[in-house]
């Protein structure tokens, strides 16, 4: 693989123009493909195999016209001081809001609050149930102005009046902090490089690939139904990942010219190498993203191959633009150390030491590396232990899926929420819709009766409307009130209950009872993602665990990194659990209601961190093997890698870090969440995990840590990560006698 990717990086060098060329008209045709895109369609939250979907499947089929995809919307209202909204004035203002409503263009049907008891108990609180034709995405703004204008009348004429439901979900919001991670990383990237164009490589090659990405995702977001966070999380693993494959090619470039090659050799030696890693680095954030097909949620599996996608360029780019662009910078990117040595030679003119003895002093990375060699043990501990003591929040994860009560306080949404709740009771958000299948019962009318009464005996229950059936009366719908609020333990062992009399109802009459509702289908999610969450971790780490083996021909150094990774991503899960959940900082990530965390959230971070934990773990051991293999001592190459690989290693999770936290910014709790944990693991796994735990089990290791049977070593391809082939071919090179300069690229290529 190393020769061919030689070629690869000598060729996109020389061929420059011609590269270049190519991604910008790849970024272009994207573009326009964006802009001319229709709008996003529906994307609606489908659980192929939940009871919630099968329930929501039904209500489609024996409810036709119902809408039951289609946006909905609860216009709340409030009397003034010392007023109720069963006042005759009060009751003018609302039912001509109501009137008002009804005449959108897509509207269904609207509910007025004094015919479908929509007035609270003490008469302060009222609301209109709104449903439309179109699902919330595809709603036209027209409607939402007309949903906001009639509320803002009813507002002029004296009442307070909020706006929940899912009518006016819009694209989230990412704010300034997208912007200061980007600048962070550019400030890294120049103290890293010490030079403007070197560290402006990397983000421009990011920002192409990201464009491309995003646009593509633009452009076919109406075709495959994406949702409005997919480019979003798709930028924010896209901009990571670019900037890291970049720096470690630039990083690898300027190495080789301080070895005195050619630039052309320098930049096909630089993607025959760190190339190689990136590659197989790549390869693993990829099938940890595709592997969340899985899972088999289609938003979950389109979240992930779209991301997989974005990351899938940022390998190609980094293997082609950015030996293309350092042809262009030429002189401009300077031999690594040699900023240094000419310090080193000014200083030694003033006195102050040689040049000789300067650029023999170890750097920090070496200096880190010898210090864990003489103590592996204590930092063994050490890392162990501290990950362990941020994993215990972990304990106590729950799990659940966001509403309207985890939005900012200064939204409707979450004010219309807090009202209802006041009014009605906290249950009253998240009301359970049974579904009473009787088409095969012989009376379907006292199989609606008996299901009511089963559900009125039960504990958590506030209130069970009279049956509403069909058309054609075989298959009817209950509402069921619970008493705690849609997120609550209570709520979730009520959905249990609800079922498990709905299996007594089966076993007398036959009828199936069916629970769904946005609650139920949370509990469901919830269910569905723990439930994939060993076969996943399986597959993924099974197929990344047998790539390692290839990659560092070893069966100890893959399950270390395998181990290290379960350390990092349960320690992040501490501290997910520890700011959303329990509230520790949640002022400062901006945190305004804590509550379960995304059930999605456990799955997903095992499937990016995975992929994340194995490029730091690539980068920085293949280093390692390659002192290794050229014949340096176990506890030499450690020190070695670390002394090439410690400072650009460091530099790209400092970078990964401030990508992931720009996003803690967004209006969305999911994306706020993501960017949260994906910062604070990659924090753990690169500065504990990779920089102490790694280097700390492989010196205890020793030669061990590179052992692998002789069949399997036979079995195995030989990818040569380290560029054995490239060295061997320079031997060859270097033995000829006479022909031409061209003669001799061509016996090295």
């Amino acid at each position: 693989m190393a020769t061919l990717l030689y070629r690869l990086g000598r060729f996109a060098f020389r061929r420059r123009h011609f590269t270049a060329l190519f991604w910008v008209a790849l970024l272009a045709l994207a573009g326009v493909g964006a802009a001319g895109a229709p709008v996003a369609g529906n994307t609606s939250f489908s659980i192929p195999g939940t009871e919630a979907q099968k329930a929501f499947d039904v209500l489609e089929e024996r409810f036709p016209g119902a809408s039951a995809d289609g946006a909905t919307a609860r216009v709340v209202f409030k009397a003034p001081a010392g007023e109720k909204m069963t006042d005759a004035g009060n009751k003018a203002i609302v039912r001509d809001t109501v009137e008002e409503l009804s005449g959108g263009s897509e509207v269904a049907r609207v509910t007025d609050p004094y015919q479908g008891g929509g007035v609270s108990r003490d008469g302060t609180v009222a609301y209109a149930s709104v449903s439309y034709q179109v699902s919330g995405m595809e709603l036209e703004e027209s409607s939402r102005d007309s949903l906001e204008d009639a509320a803002e009348g009813a507002r002029d004429a004296g009442l307070t009046v909020e706006i929940g439901g899912d009518a006016l979900q819009a694209v989230p919001e990412t704010g300034a902090t997208e912007i200061i991670g980007i600048g962070v990383a550019a400030v890294v990237l120049v103290i890293t490089f010490g030079s403007l164009v070197a560290a402006g490589l990397p983000l421009l090659t990011a920002l192409i690939g990201v464009g491309i990405g995003v646009a593509g995702i633009t452009a076919l977001a109406s075709t495959l139904e994406l949702g409005s966070t997919t480019s979003i999380l798709a930028t924010m693993i896209g901009l990571a990942v670019g900037i890291d494959y970049a720096l470690f090619i630039v990083s690898r470039y300027r190495a080789e010219l301080a070895e005195g090659r050619e630039r052309e050799d320098a930049a096909g030696r630089a993607v025959g190498t760190a190339g190689s890693a990136v590659v197989f680095a790549g390869l693993t954030v990829v099938i940890a993203l595709v592997g969340l097909s899985v899972v088999n949620i289609p938003m979950l599996t389109k979240m992930g191959i779209a991301a997989a996608v974005t990351v899938a360029i940022a390998v190609l780019i980094a293997l082609t633009m950015v030996p293309a662009l350092l042809g262009y910078a030429g002189r401009r990117v300077r031999a690594a150390g040699e900023k240094g040595k000419r310090r080193g030679r000014e200083d030694e003119e003033k006195g102050n030491g040689t040049a000789k003895e300067k650029a023999q002093r170890p750097n920090m990375g070496t200096r880190w590396a010898r210090f864990v060699v003489r103590r592996p043990v204590a930092v063994l501990l050490l890392g162990v232990v501290g990950l362990g003591a941020a994993a215990i929040p972990a304990s106590s994860l729950e799990l659940g899926l966001p509403d309207d009560g985890s939005q900012p306080t200064s939204t409707t949404q979450r004010r219309a929420y807090d009202l209802l709740s006041e009014g009605f009771g906290p249950g009253f958000n998240g009301p359970l819709v049974v579904v009473v299948d009787a088409k095969n019962s012989d009376d379907p009318d006292a199989v609606f009766r008996q299901t009511g009464d089963d559900i009125k005996a039960l504990d958590d229950v506030v209130s069970v409307s009279p049956a509403a059936p069909n058309k054609a009366g075989d298959t009817a719908t209950i509402t069921v009130v619970p008493d705690s609020k849609p997120s609550s333990v209570a709520t979730e062992d009520l959905v249990h209950d609800i079922r498990d009399a709905g299996t007594g109802v089966k076993a007398d009459t036959g009828a199936d009872v069916l629970v769904t509702g946005a609650t139920a289908m949370n509990i469901d999610v919830s269910q569905k993602l723990n439930d994939a969450l060993v076969p996943y971790l399986t597959l993924v780490v099974g197929l990344a665990f047998l790539l390692l083996i290839v990659v560092f021909r070893s069966i100890l150094v893959p399950l270390k990194a395998a181990l290290g990774f379960l350390l990092s991503v349960m320690a992040a899960l501490g501290a997910v659990v520890a700011v959303f959940q329990w509230g520790w900082l949640s002022g400062l990530m901006g945190v305004e209601e804590t509550g379960p965390v995304m059930s999605m959230m456990p799955i997903f971070m095992v499937g990016v961190v995975f992929g994340l934990a194995m490029d730091y773990e690539v980068f920085l051991v293949t280093r390692m093997r390659e002192a290794y293999v050229h014949g340096e001592k176990p506890d030499e190459a450690v020190v070695t890698g670390f002394r090439h690989g410690a400072r650009v290693v460091s530099a790209a999770a400092v970078i990964m870090m401030a990508v992931f936290a720009g996003f803690i910014g967004s209006s969305e709790s999911m994306v706020k969440m993501i960017g949260f944990g994906l910062a604070i693991a990659v924090f753990f796994d690169a500065f504990v995990v990779r920089m102490a735990i790694v280097p700390a089990v492989l010196a205890l290791l020793g030669k061990k840590a590179w052992w692998l049977p002789k069949w399997l070593d036979r079995a195995l391809p030989n990818v040569d990560v380290e560029g054995e082939g490239l060295r061997t071919e320079d031997d060859a090179a270097a033995g000829e006698k006479g022909g031409s300069p061209d003669d001799r690229d061509l016996a090295r290529v």
